[in-house]
């Protein structure tokens, strides 16, 4: 077993473990009470356990990149996102998804697959497409992470709970809850798509092919 192949093993395990934690945990129980805890669950799904996944597959032949490269666009995937995103904060949806396990879990679902989606897009297909997958990649994640952080700061900075059926929970306010969770959008989220874009950059200024390119047209 190779290096990469470690590696992938190690990304997908802790993608599998982290979204076990999450979905058969306590904070299933929790986000019927608290915003909170039903934000953690959030980022937890599309913002680490969908990466670690994302890296773990990507490459392989069980990238679905390579197989369908235009669906798996990575702007495209971040709309996409960006409409389930703010679809489900909704107040409507975000009530039945608190109070309902099956709407829940429906939330969930597509929450899961779009951040796969936007993660894999930025992370997979093939390898001589790279270069331009990985500039797209970037601007992806840099558009998902100014929309997150733009609900991260409206849930964190209202003067107001924004959602009715909200009454707090432990010792904080409804208040209290929404702005915590508004602010663990803002923290690993933002945490999340800045280190992907990072990593992206990094990937595109080293990759060996675009190294080998520029230096063949440097001794044209």
């Amino acid at each position: 077993m190779t290096d990469q192949s470690i590696s992938r093993y190690l990304y997908l395990s802790l993608g599998l473990a982290i979204l076990v934690a999450v979905w058969l945990g306590p904070l299933p129980r929790l986000a019927r009470q608290a915003f909170s805890a039903h934000m953690l669950m959030h980022m937890a799904v599309v913002a680490v356990a969908a990466p670690l996944l994302a890296l773990g597959v990507g490459g392989t032949r069980f990238d679905a990149a390579r197989q369908a490269p235009r669906l798996f666009a990575p702007v495209q995937a971040s709309l996409v996102e960006l409409v389930i995103v703010w679809a489900w904060h909704a107040p409507a949806l975000h009530h039945a998804a608190r109070h309902n396990p099956a709407i829940l879990i429906l939330e969930q679902g597509m929450f899961f697959v779009t951040g796969v989606f936007v993660w894999l897009s930025a992370f997979g297909g093939d390898p001589l497409s790279r270069p331009s997958r990985s500039a797209a990649g970037i601007l992806a994640l840099l558009l998902t992470a100014m929309h997150m952080t733009l609900l991260g700061a409206l849930l964190a900075l209202s003067p107001r709970p924004l959602y009715a059926h909200m009454q707090g929970f432990g010792e904080l306010t409804a208040l209290d809850d929404q702005h915590l969770g508004g602010a663990i959008m803002l923290l690993i989220g933002g945490v999340s798509y800045l280190l992907g874009g990072l990593w992206l950059t990094l990937r595109l200024l080293y990759d060996p092919a675009l190294t080998r390119r520029s230096t063949s047209n440097a001794a044209l």
